[in-house]
């Protein structure tokens, strides 16, 4: 084993011991071998660390560069180089959404019927955006809890429990029948483990040209996203909406209601205020 490697299998063991989400480890490890890289052979000094944002700076888009510098600071915390940290980069908040992003109602639909009628991966992404959970819950998604109607999920040290609506419930159900489930998880390999979720990714992003919709919409979380969207229209209940998606903070609920750029445009426009 590298020292690379023995750094980054002991930073994993960190974050699995913090319980923290299979995503979030993914990611985190990612960006810190992405760091180590840069590193080389160089001793970790703040001047490397300041070099470093300095190219994210200049390379990345700003919440992408912010995302490695968090994950590297969690690094070096746990390496012990808390003096080598840095400050994210300063953003001002946007008042909306990019459009390029934000998969609407109507794109949602056309994902469904290019799926096909009563497919897995049709139920898959109606679970997901019917209930909004994340992805890496849909091993949550089990016969015994289906039938009860309600799931109770663990992340990240909390348990929310979800509500399956009547209709979803009904064709998981009907799924479970056809595909002699008669326990356990319902979105299940061959042998018998959770769906990975980078084959829900790509599975995903096949049907976008039979669908015609742009791929930068298409991927698991935007369907959390829209699950958000539709809930608070209807409720205006932003408090509630974080306690159904597991939110700690509802700084990050806005994050997932926020308007997308033509509706603010509209907003913007209705105001008269050129004559």
């Amino acid at each position: 084993m590298t020292a690379k490697e023995k750094q980054l299998s002991q930073f994993k063991a960190s974050l699995v011991n913090e319980e923290k989400s299979e995503a979030t480890i993914c990611k985190y490890l990612h960006d810190v071998s992405v760091f180590l890289d840069f590193c080389g052979e160089n001793e970790i000094t703040k001047d490397v660390i300041m070099r470093l944002k300095e190219m994210l700076r200049k390379e990345y888009k700003p919440h992408s560069a912010n995302s490695m510098l968090a994950a590297v600071n969690k690094f070096l915390k746990f390496s012990g180089k808390e003096e080598c940290r840095v400050r994210s980069l300063k953003l001002q908040a946007r008042p909306f959404m990019s459009e390029e992003r934000s998969l609407s109602r109507k794109e949602y639909y056309r994902l469904l019927y290019a799926a096909g009628k009563d497919s897995r991966l049709q139920l898959i992404i109606e679970s997901i955006c019917g209930t909004g959970i994340r992805v890496s819950e849909l091993k949550y998604f089990t016969k015994e809890g289906v039938e009860r109607g309600e799931l109770e999920i663990s992340c990240k040290g909390k348990i929310r429990v979800i509500i399956i609506p009547k209709k979803l419930q009904k064709k998981l159900l009907m799924y479970c029948s056809r595909k002699n489930i008669a326990e356990g998880i319902i979105f299940r390999t061959r042998g018998g483990n959770p769906l990975n979720r980078s084959n829900i990714w790509a599975q995903m992003k096949a049907l976008c040209e039979k669908a015609g919709v742009e791929r930068s919409k298409v991927f698991p979380h935007n369907l959390r996203k829209l699950f958000a969207r539709c809930f608070y229209e209807m409720r205006k209940d932003i408090a509630k909406l974080a306690d159904i998606l597991g939110h700690s903070s509802i700084d990050t609920t806005r994050i997932y209601i926020m308007e997308t750029s033509r509706e603010h445009r509209k907003v913007i426009e209705k105001l008269g205020l050129v004559i």
